[in-house]
């Protein structure tokens, strides 16, 4: 009963939302979703037909998931107040979505995390409707996740103690990125490793210890390059004040399974450990692992496939 921590969802809620309000700046005019940061793509069934989810899932080997809203239902650039009732309505459609099947399908809040206040106070509202986390970006419409007005934000996380999916968003900035989807090839991976080093070398994680992250695309170069911020620690007076080992800060982090390499993949598991490894797709967009059950079960024994697509996940959200 494999079960996907990264697959999508933008519920019919949404949809009919974005349709009769265009203040909101989308559109699924021709059935193409169109934002200001993210390329058209089509609107396909499995984005917001459960009976479609369901049945894509087993095609593809797999079990039930943990669905979060598509990072395109991040609005944070938008007026608070606004942004609450865009999220409020995506919360409710995703309680519904996952109501046809609550066995199988489970649910990750999305937050209006420009005010993190309302963020918080929408957290613990979620988790009461039956949320098991919630799903965030790693820029806040620029603003980084470290910033100390964040902290209303971080202390709900860690008084909840669920986990909180880190999905890259808001990241079309770099200059050096823009052709060839760069921006999603580099930029996401990017996006990953900024954000926790950023939360670790500001002390966000000794300050809220019973916060967890899910990190997306195997965790971009974190488990690459962490040893790279260890030694500039030592040797760089400019993180003096921060954490001498950020090492030491990866049993609170979790990666997906997509890394579209299956040697990547197995130094993945070495390098974090294969507890704080779980299957993710990133279905149904055009980047996902496309047969992730038979990709897996080529990549990896018995054990570490029972692990990483069935223990791991169920564990880490409270499945059982």
């Amino acid at each position: 009963m494999f079960i996907d921590v990264h697959n999508h969802v933008i519920p019919d809620a949404v949809l009919r939302l974005v349709e009769r309000d265009p203040d909101f700046g989308c559109s699924t005019e021709g059935g193409l979703w169109q934002s200001p940061y993210h390329v058209p793509f089509p609107v396909v069934p499995s984005f917001h037909d459960p009976a479609e989810k369901i049945s894509d899932l087993s095609e593809r080997g797999l079990w039930g998931a943990v669905v979060s809203p598509a990072p395109v239902l991040f609005v944070y650039d938008l007026p608070p107040e606004q942004a609450g009732t865009f999220c409020a309505t995506t919360n409710e459609g995703l309680a519904e979505f996952c109501g046809h099947a609550p066995d199988r399908l489970h649910w990750l809040a999305n937050l209006p995390m420009q005010d993190p206040g309302r963020a918080a106070e929408m957290y613990h509202q979620a988790v009461a409707a039956g949320a098991v986390g919630a799903a965030i970006g790693t820029s806040i419409a620029g603003r980084r996740l470290d910033d100390i007005g964040f902290e209303a934000f971080w202390a709900a996380a860690n008084a909840i103690g669920r986990p909180v999916l880190v999905h890259p968003a808001f990241n079309c900035s770099h200059p050096a990125l823009g052709e060839w989807y760069l921006q999603n090839v580099i930029g996401n991976p990017l996006e990953t490793t900024i954000v926790v080093e950023r939360l670790i070398c500001a002390g966000v994680f000794d300050r809220h210890p019973r916060v967890r992250l899910v990190l997306m695309h195997g965790g971009g170069f974190l488990p690459y390059q962490t040893g790279r911020l260890v030694h500039a620690r030592t040797v760089r007076p400019e993180l003096a004040d921060t954490p001498a080992d950020a090492w030491a800060y990866f049993d609170r982090l979790f990666f997906d399974t997509i890394t579209h390499d299956e040697l990547a993949l197995r130094f993945l598991i070495d390098r974090v450990g294969l507890d704080h490894v779980v299957l993710g797709t990133d279905l149904p967009f055009d980047m996902a692992m496309p047969t992730p059950a038979a990709t897996l079960k080529e990549a990896l024994d018995d054990d570490e496939l029972r692990a990483i697509a069935v223990r791991n996940p169920r564990t880490l959200f409270g499945l059982d």
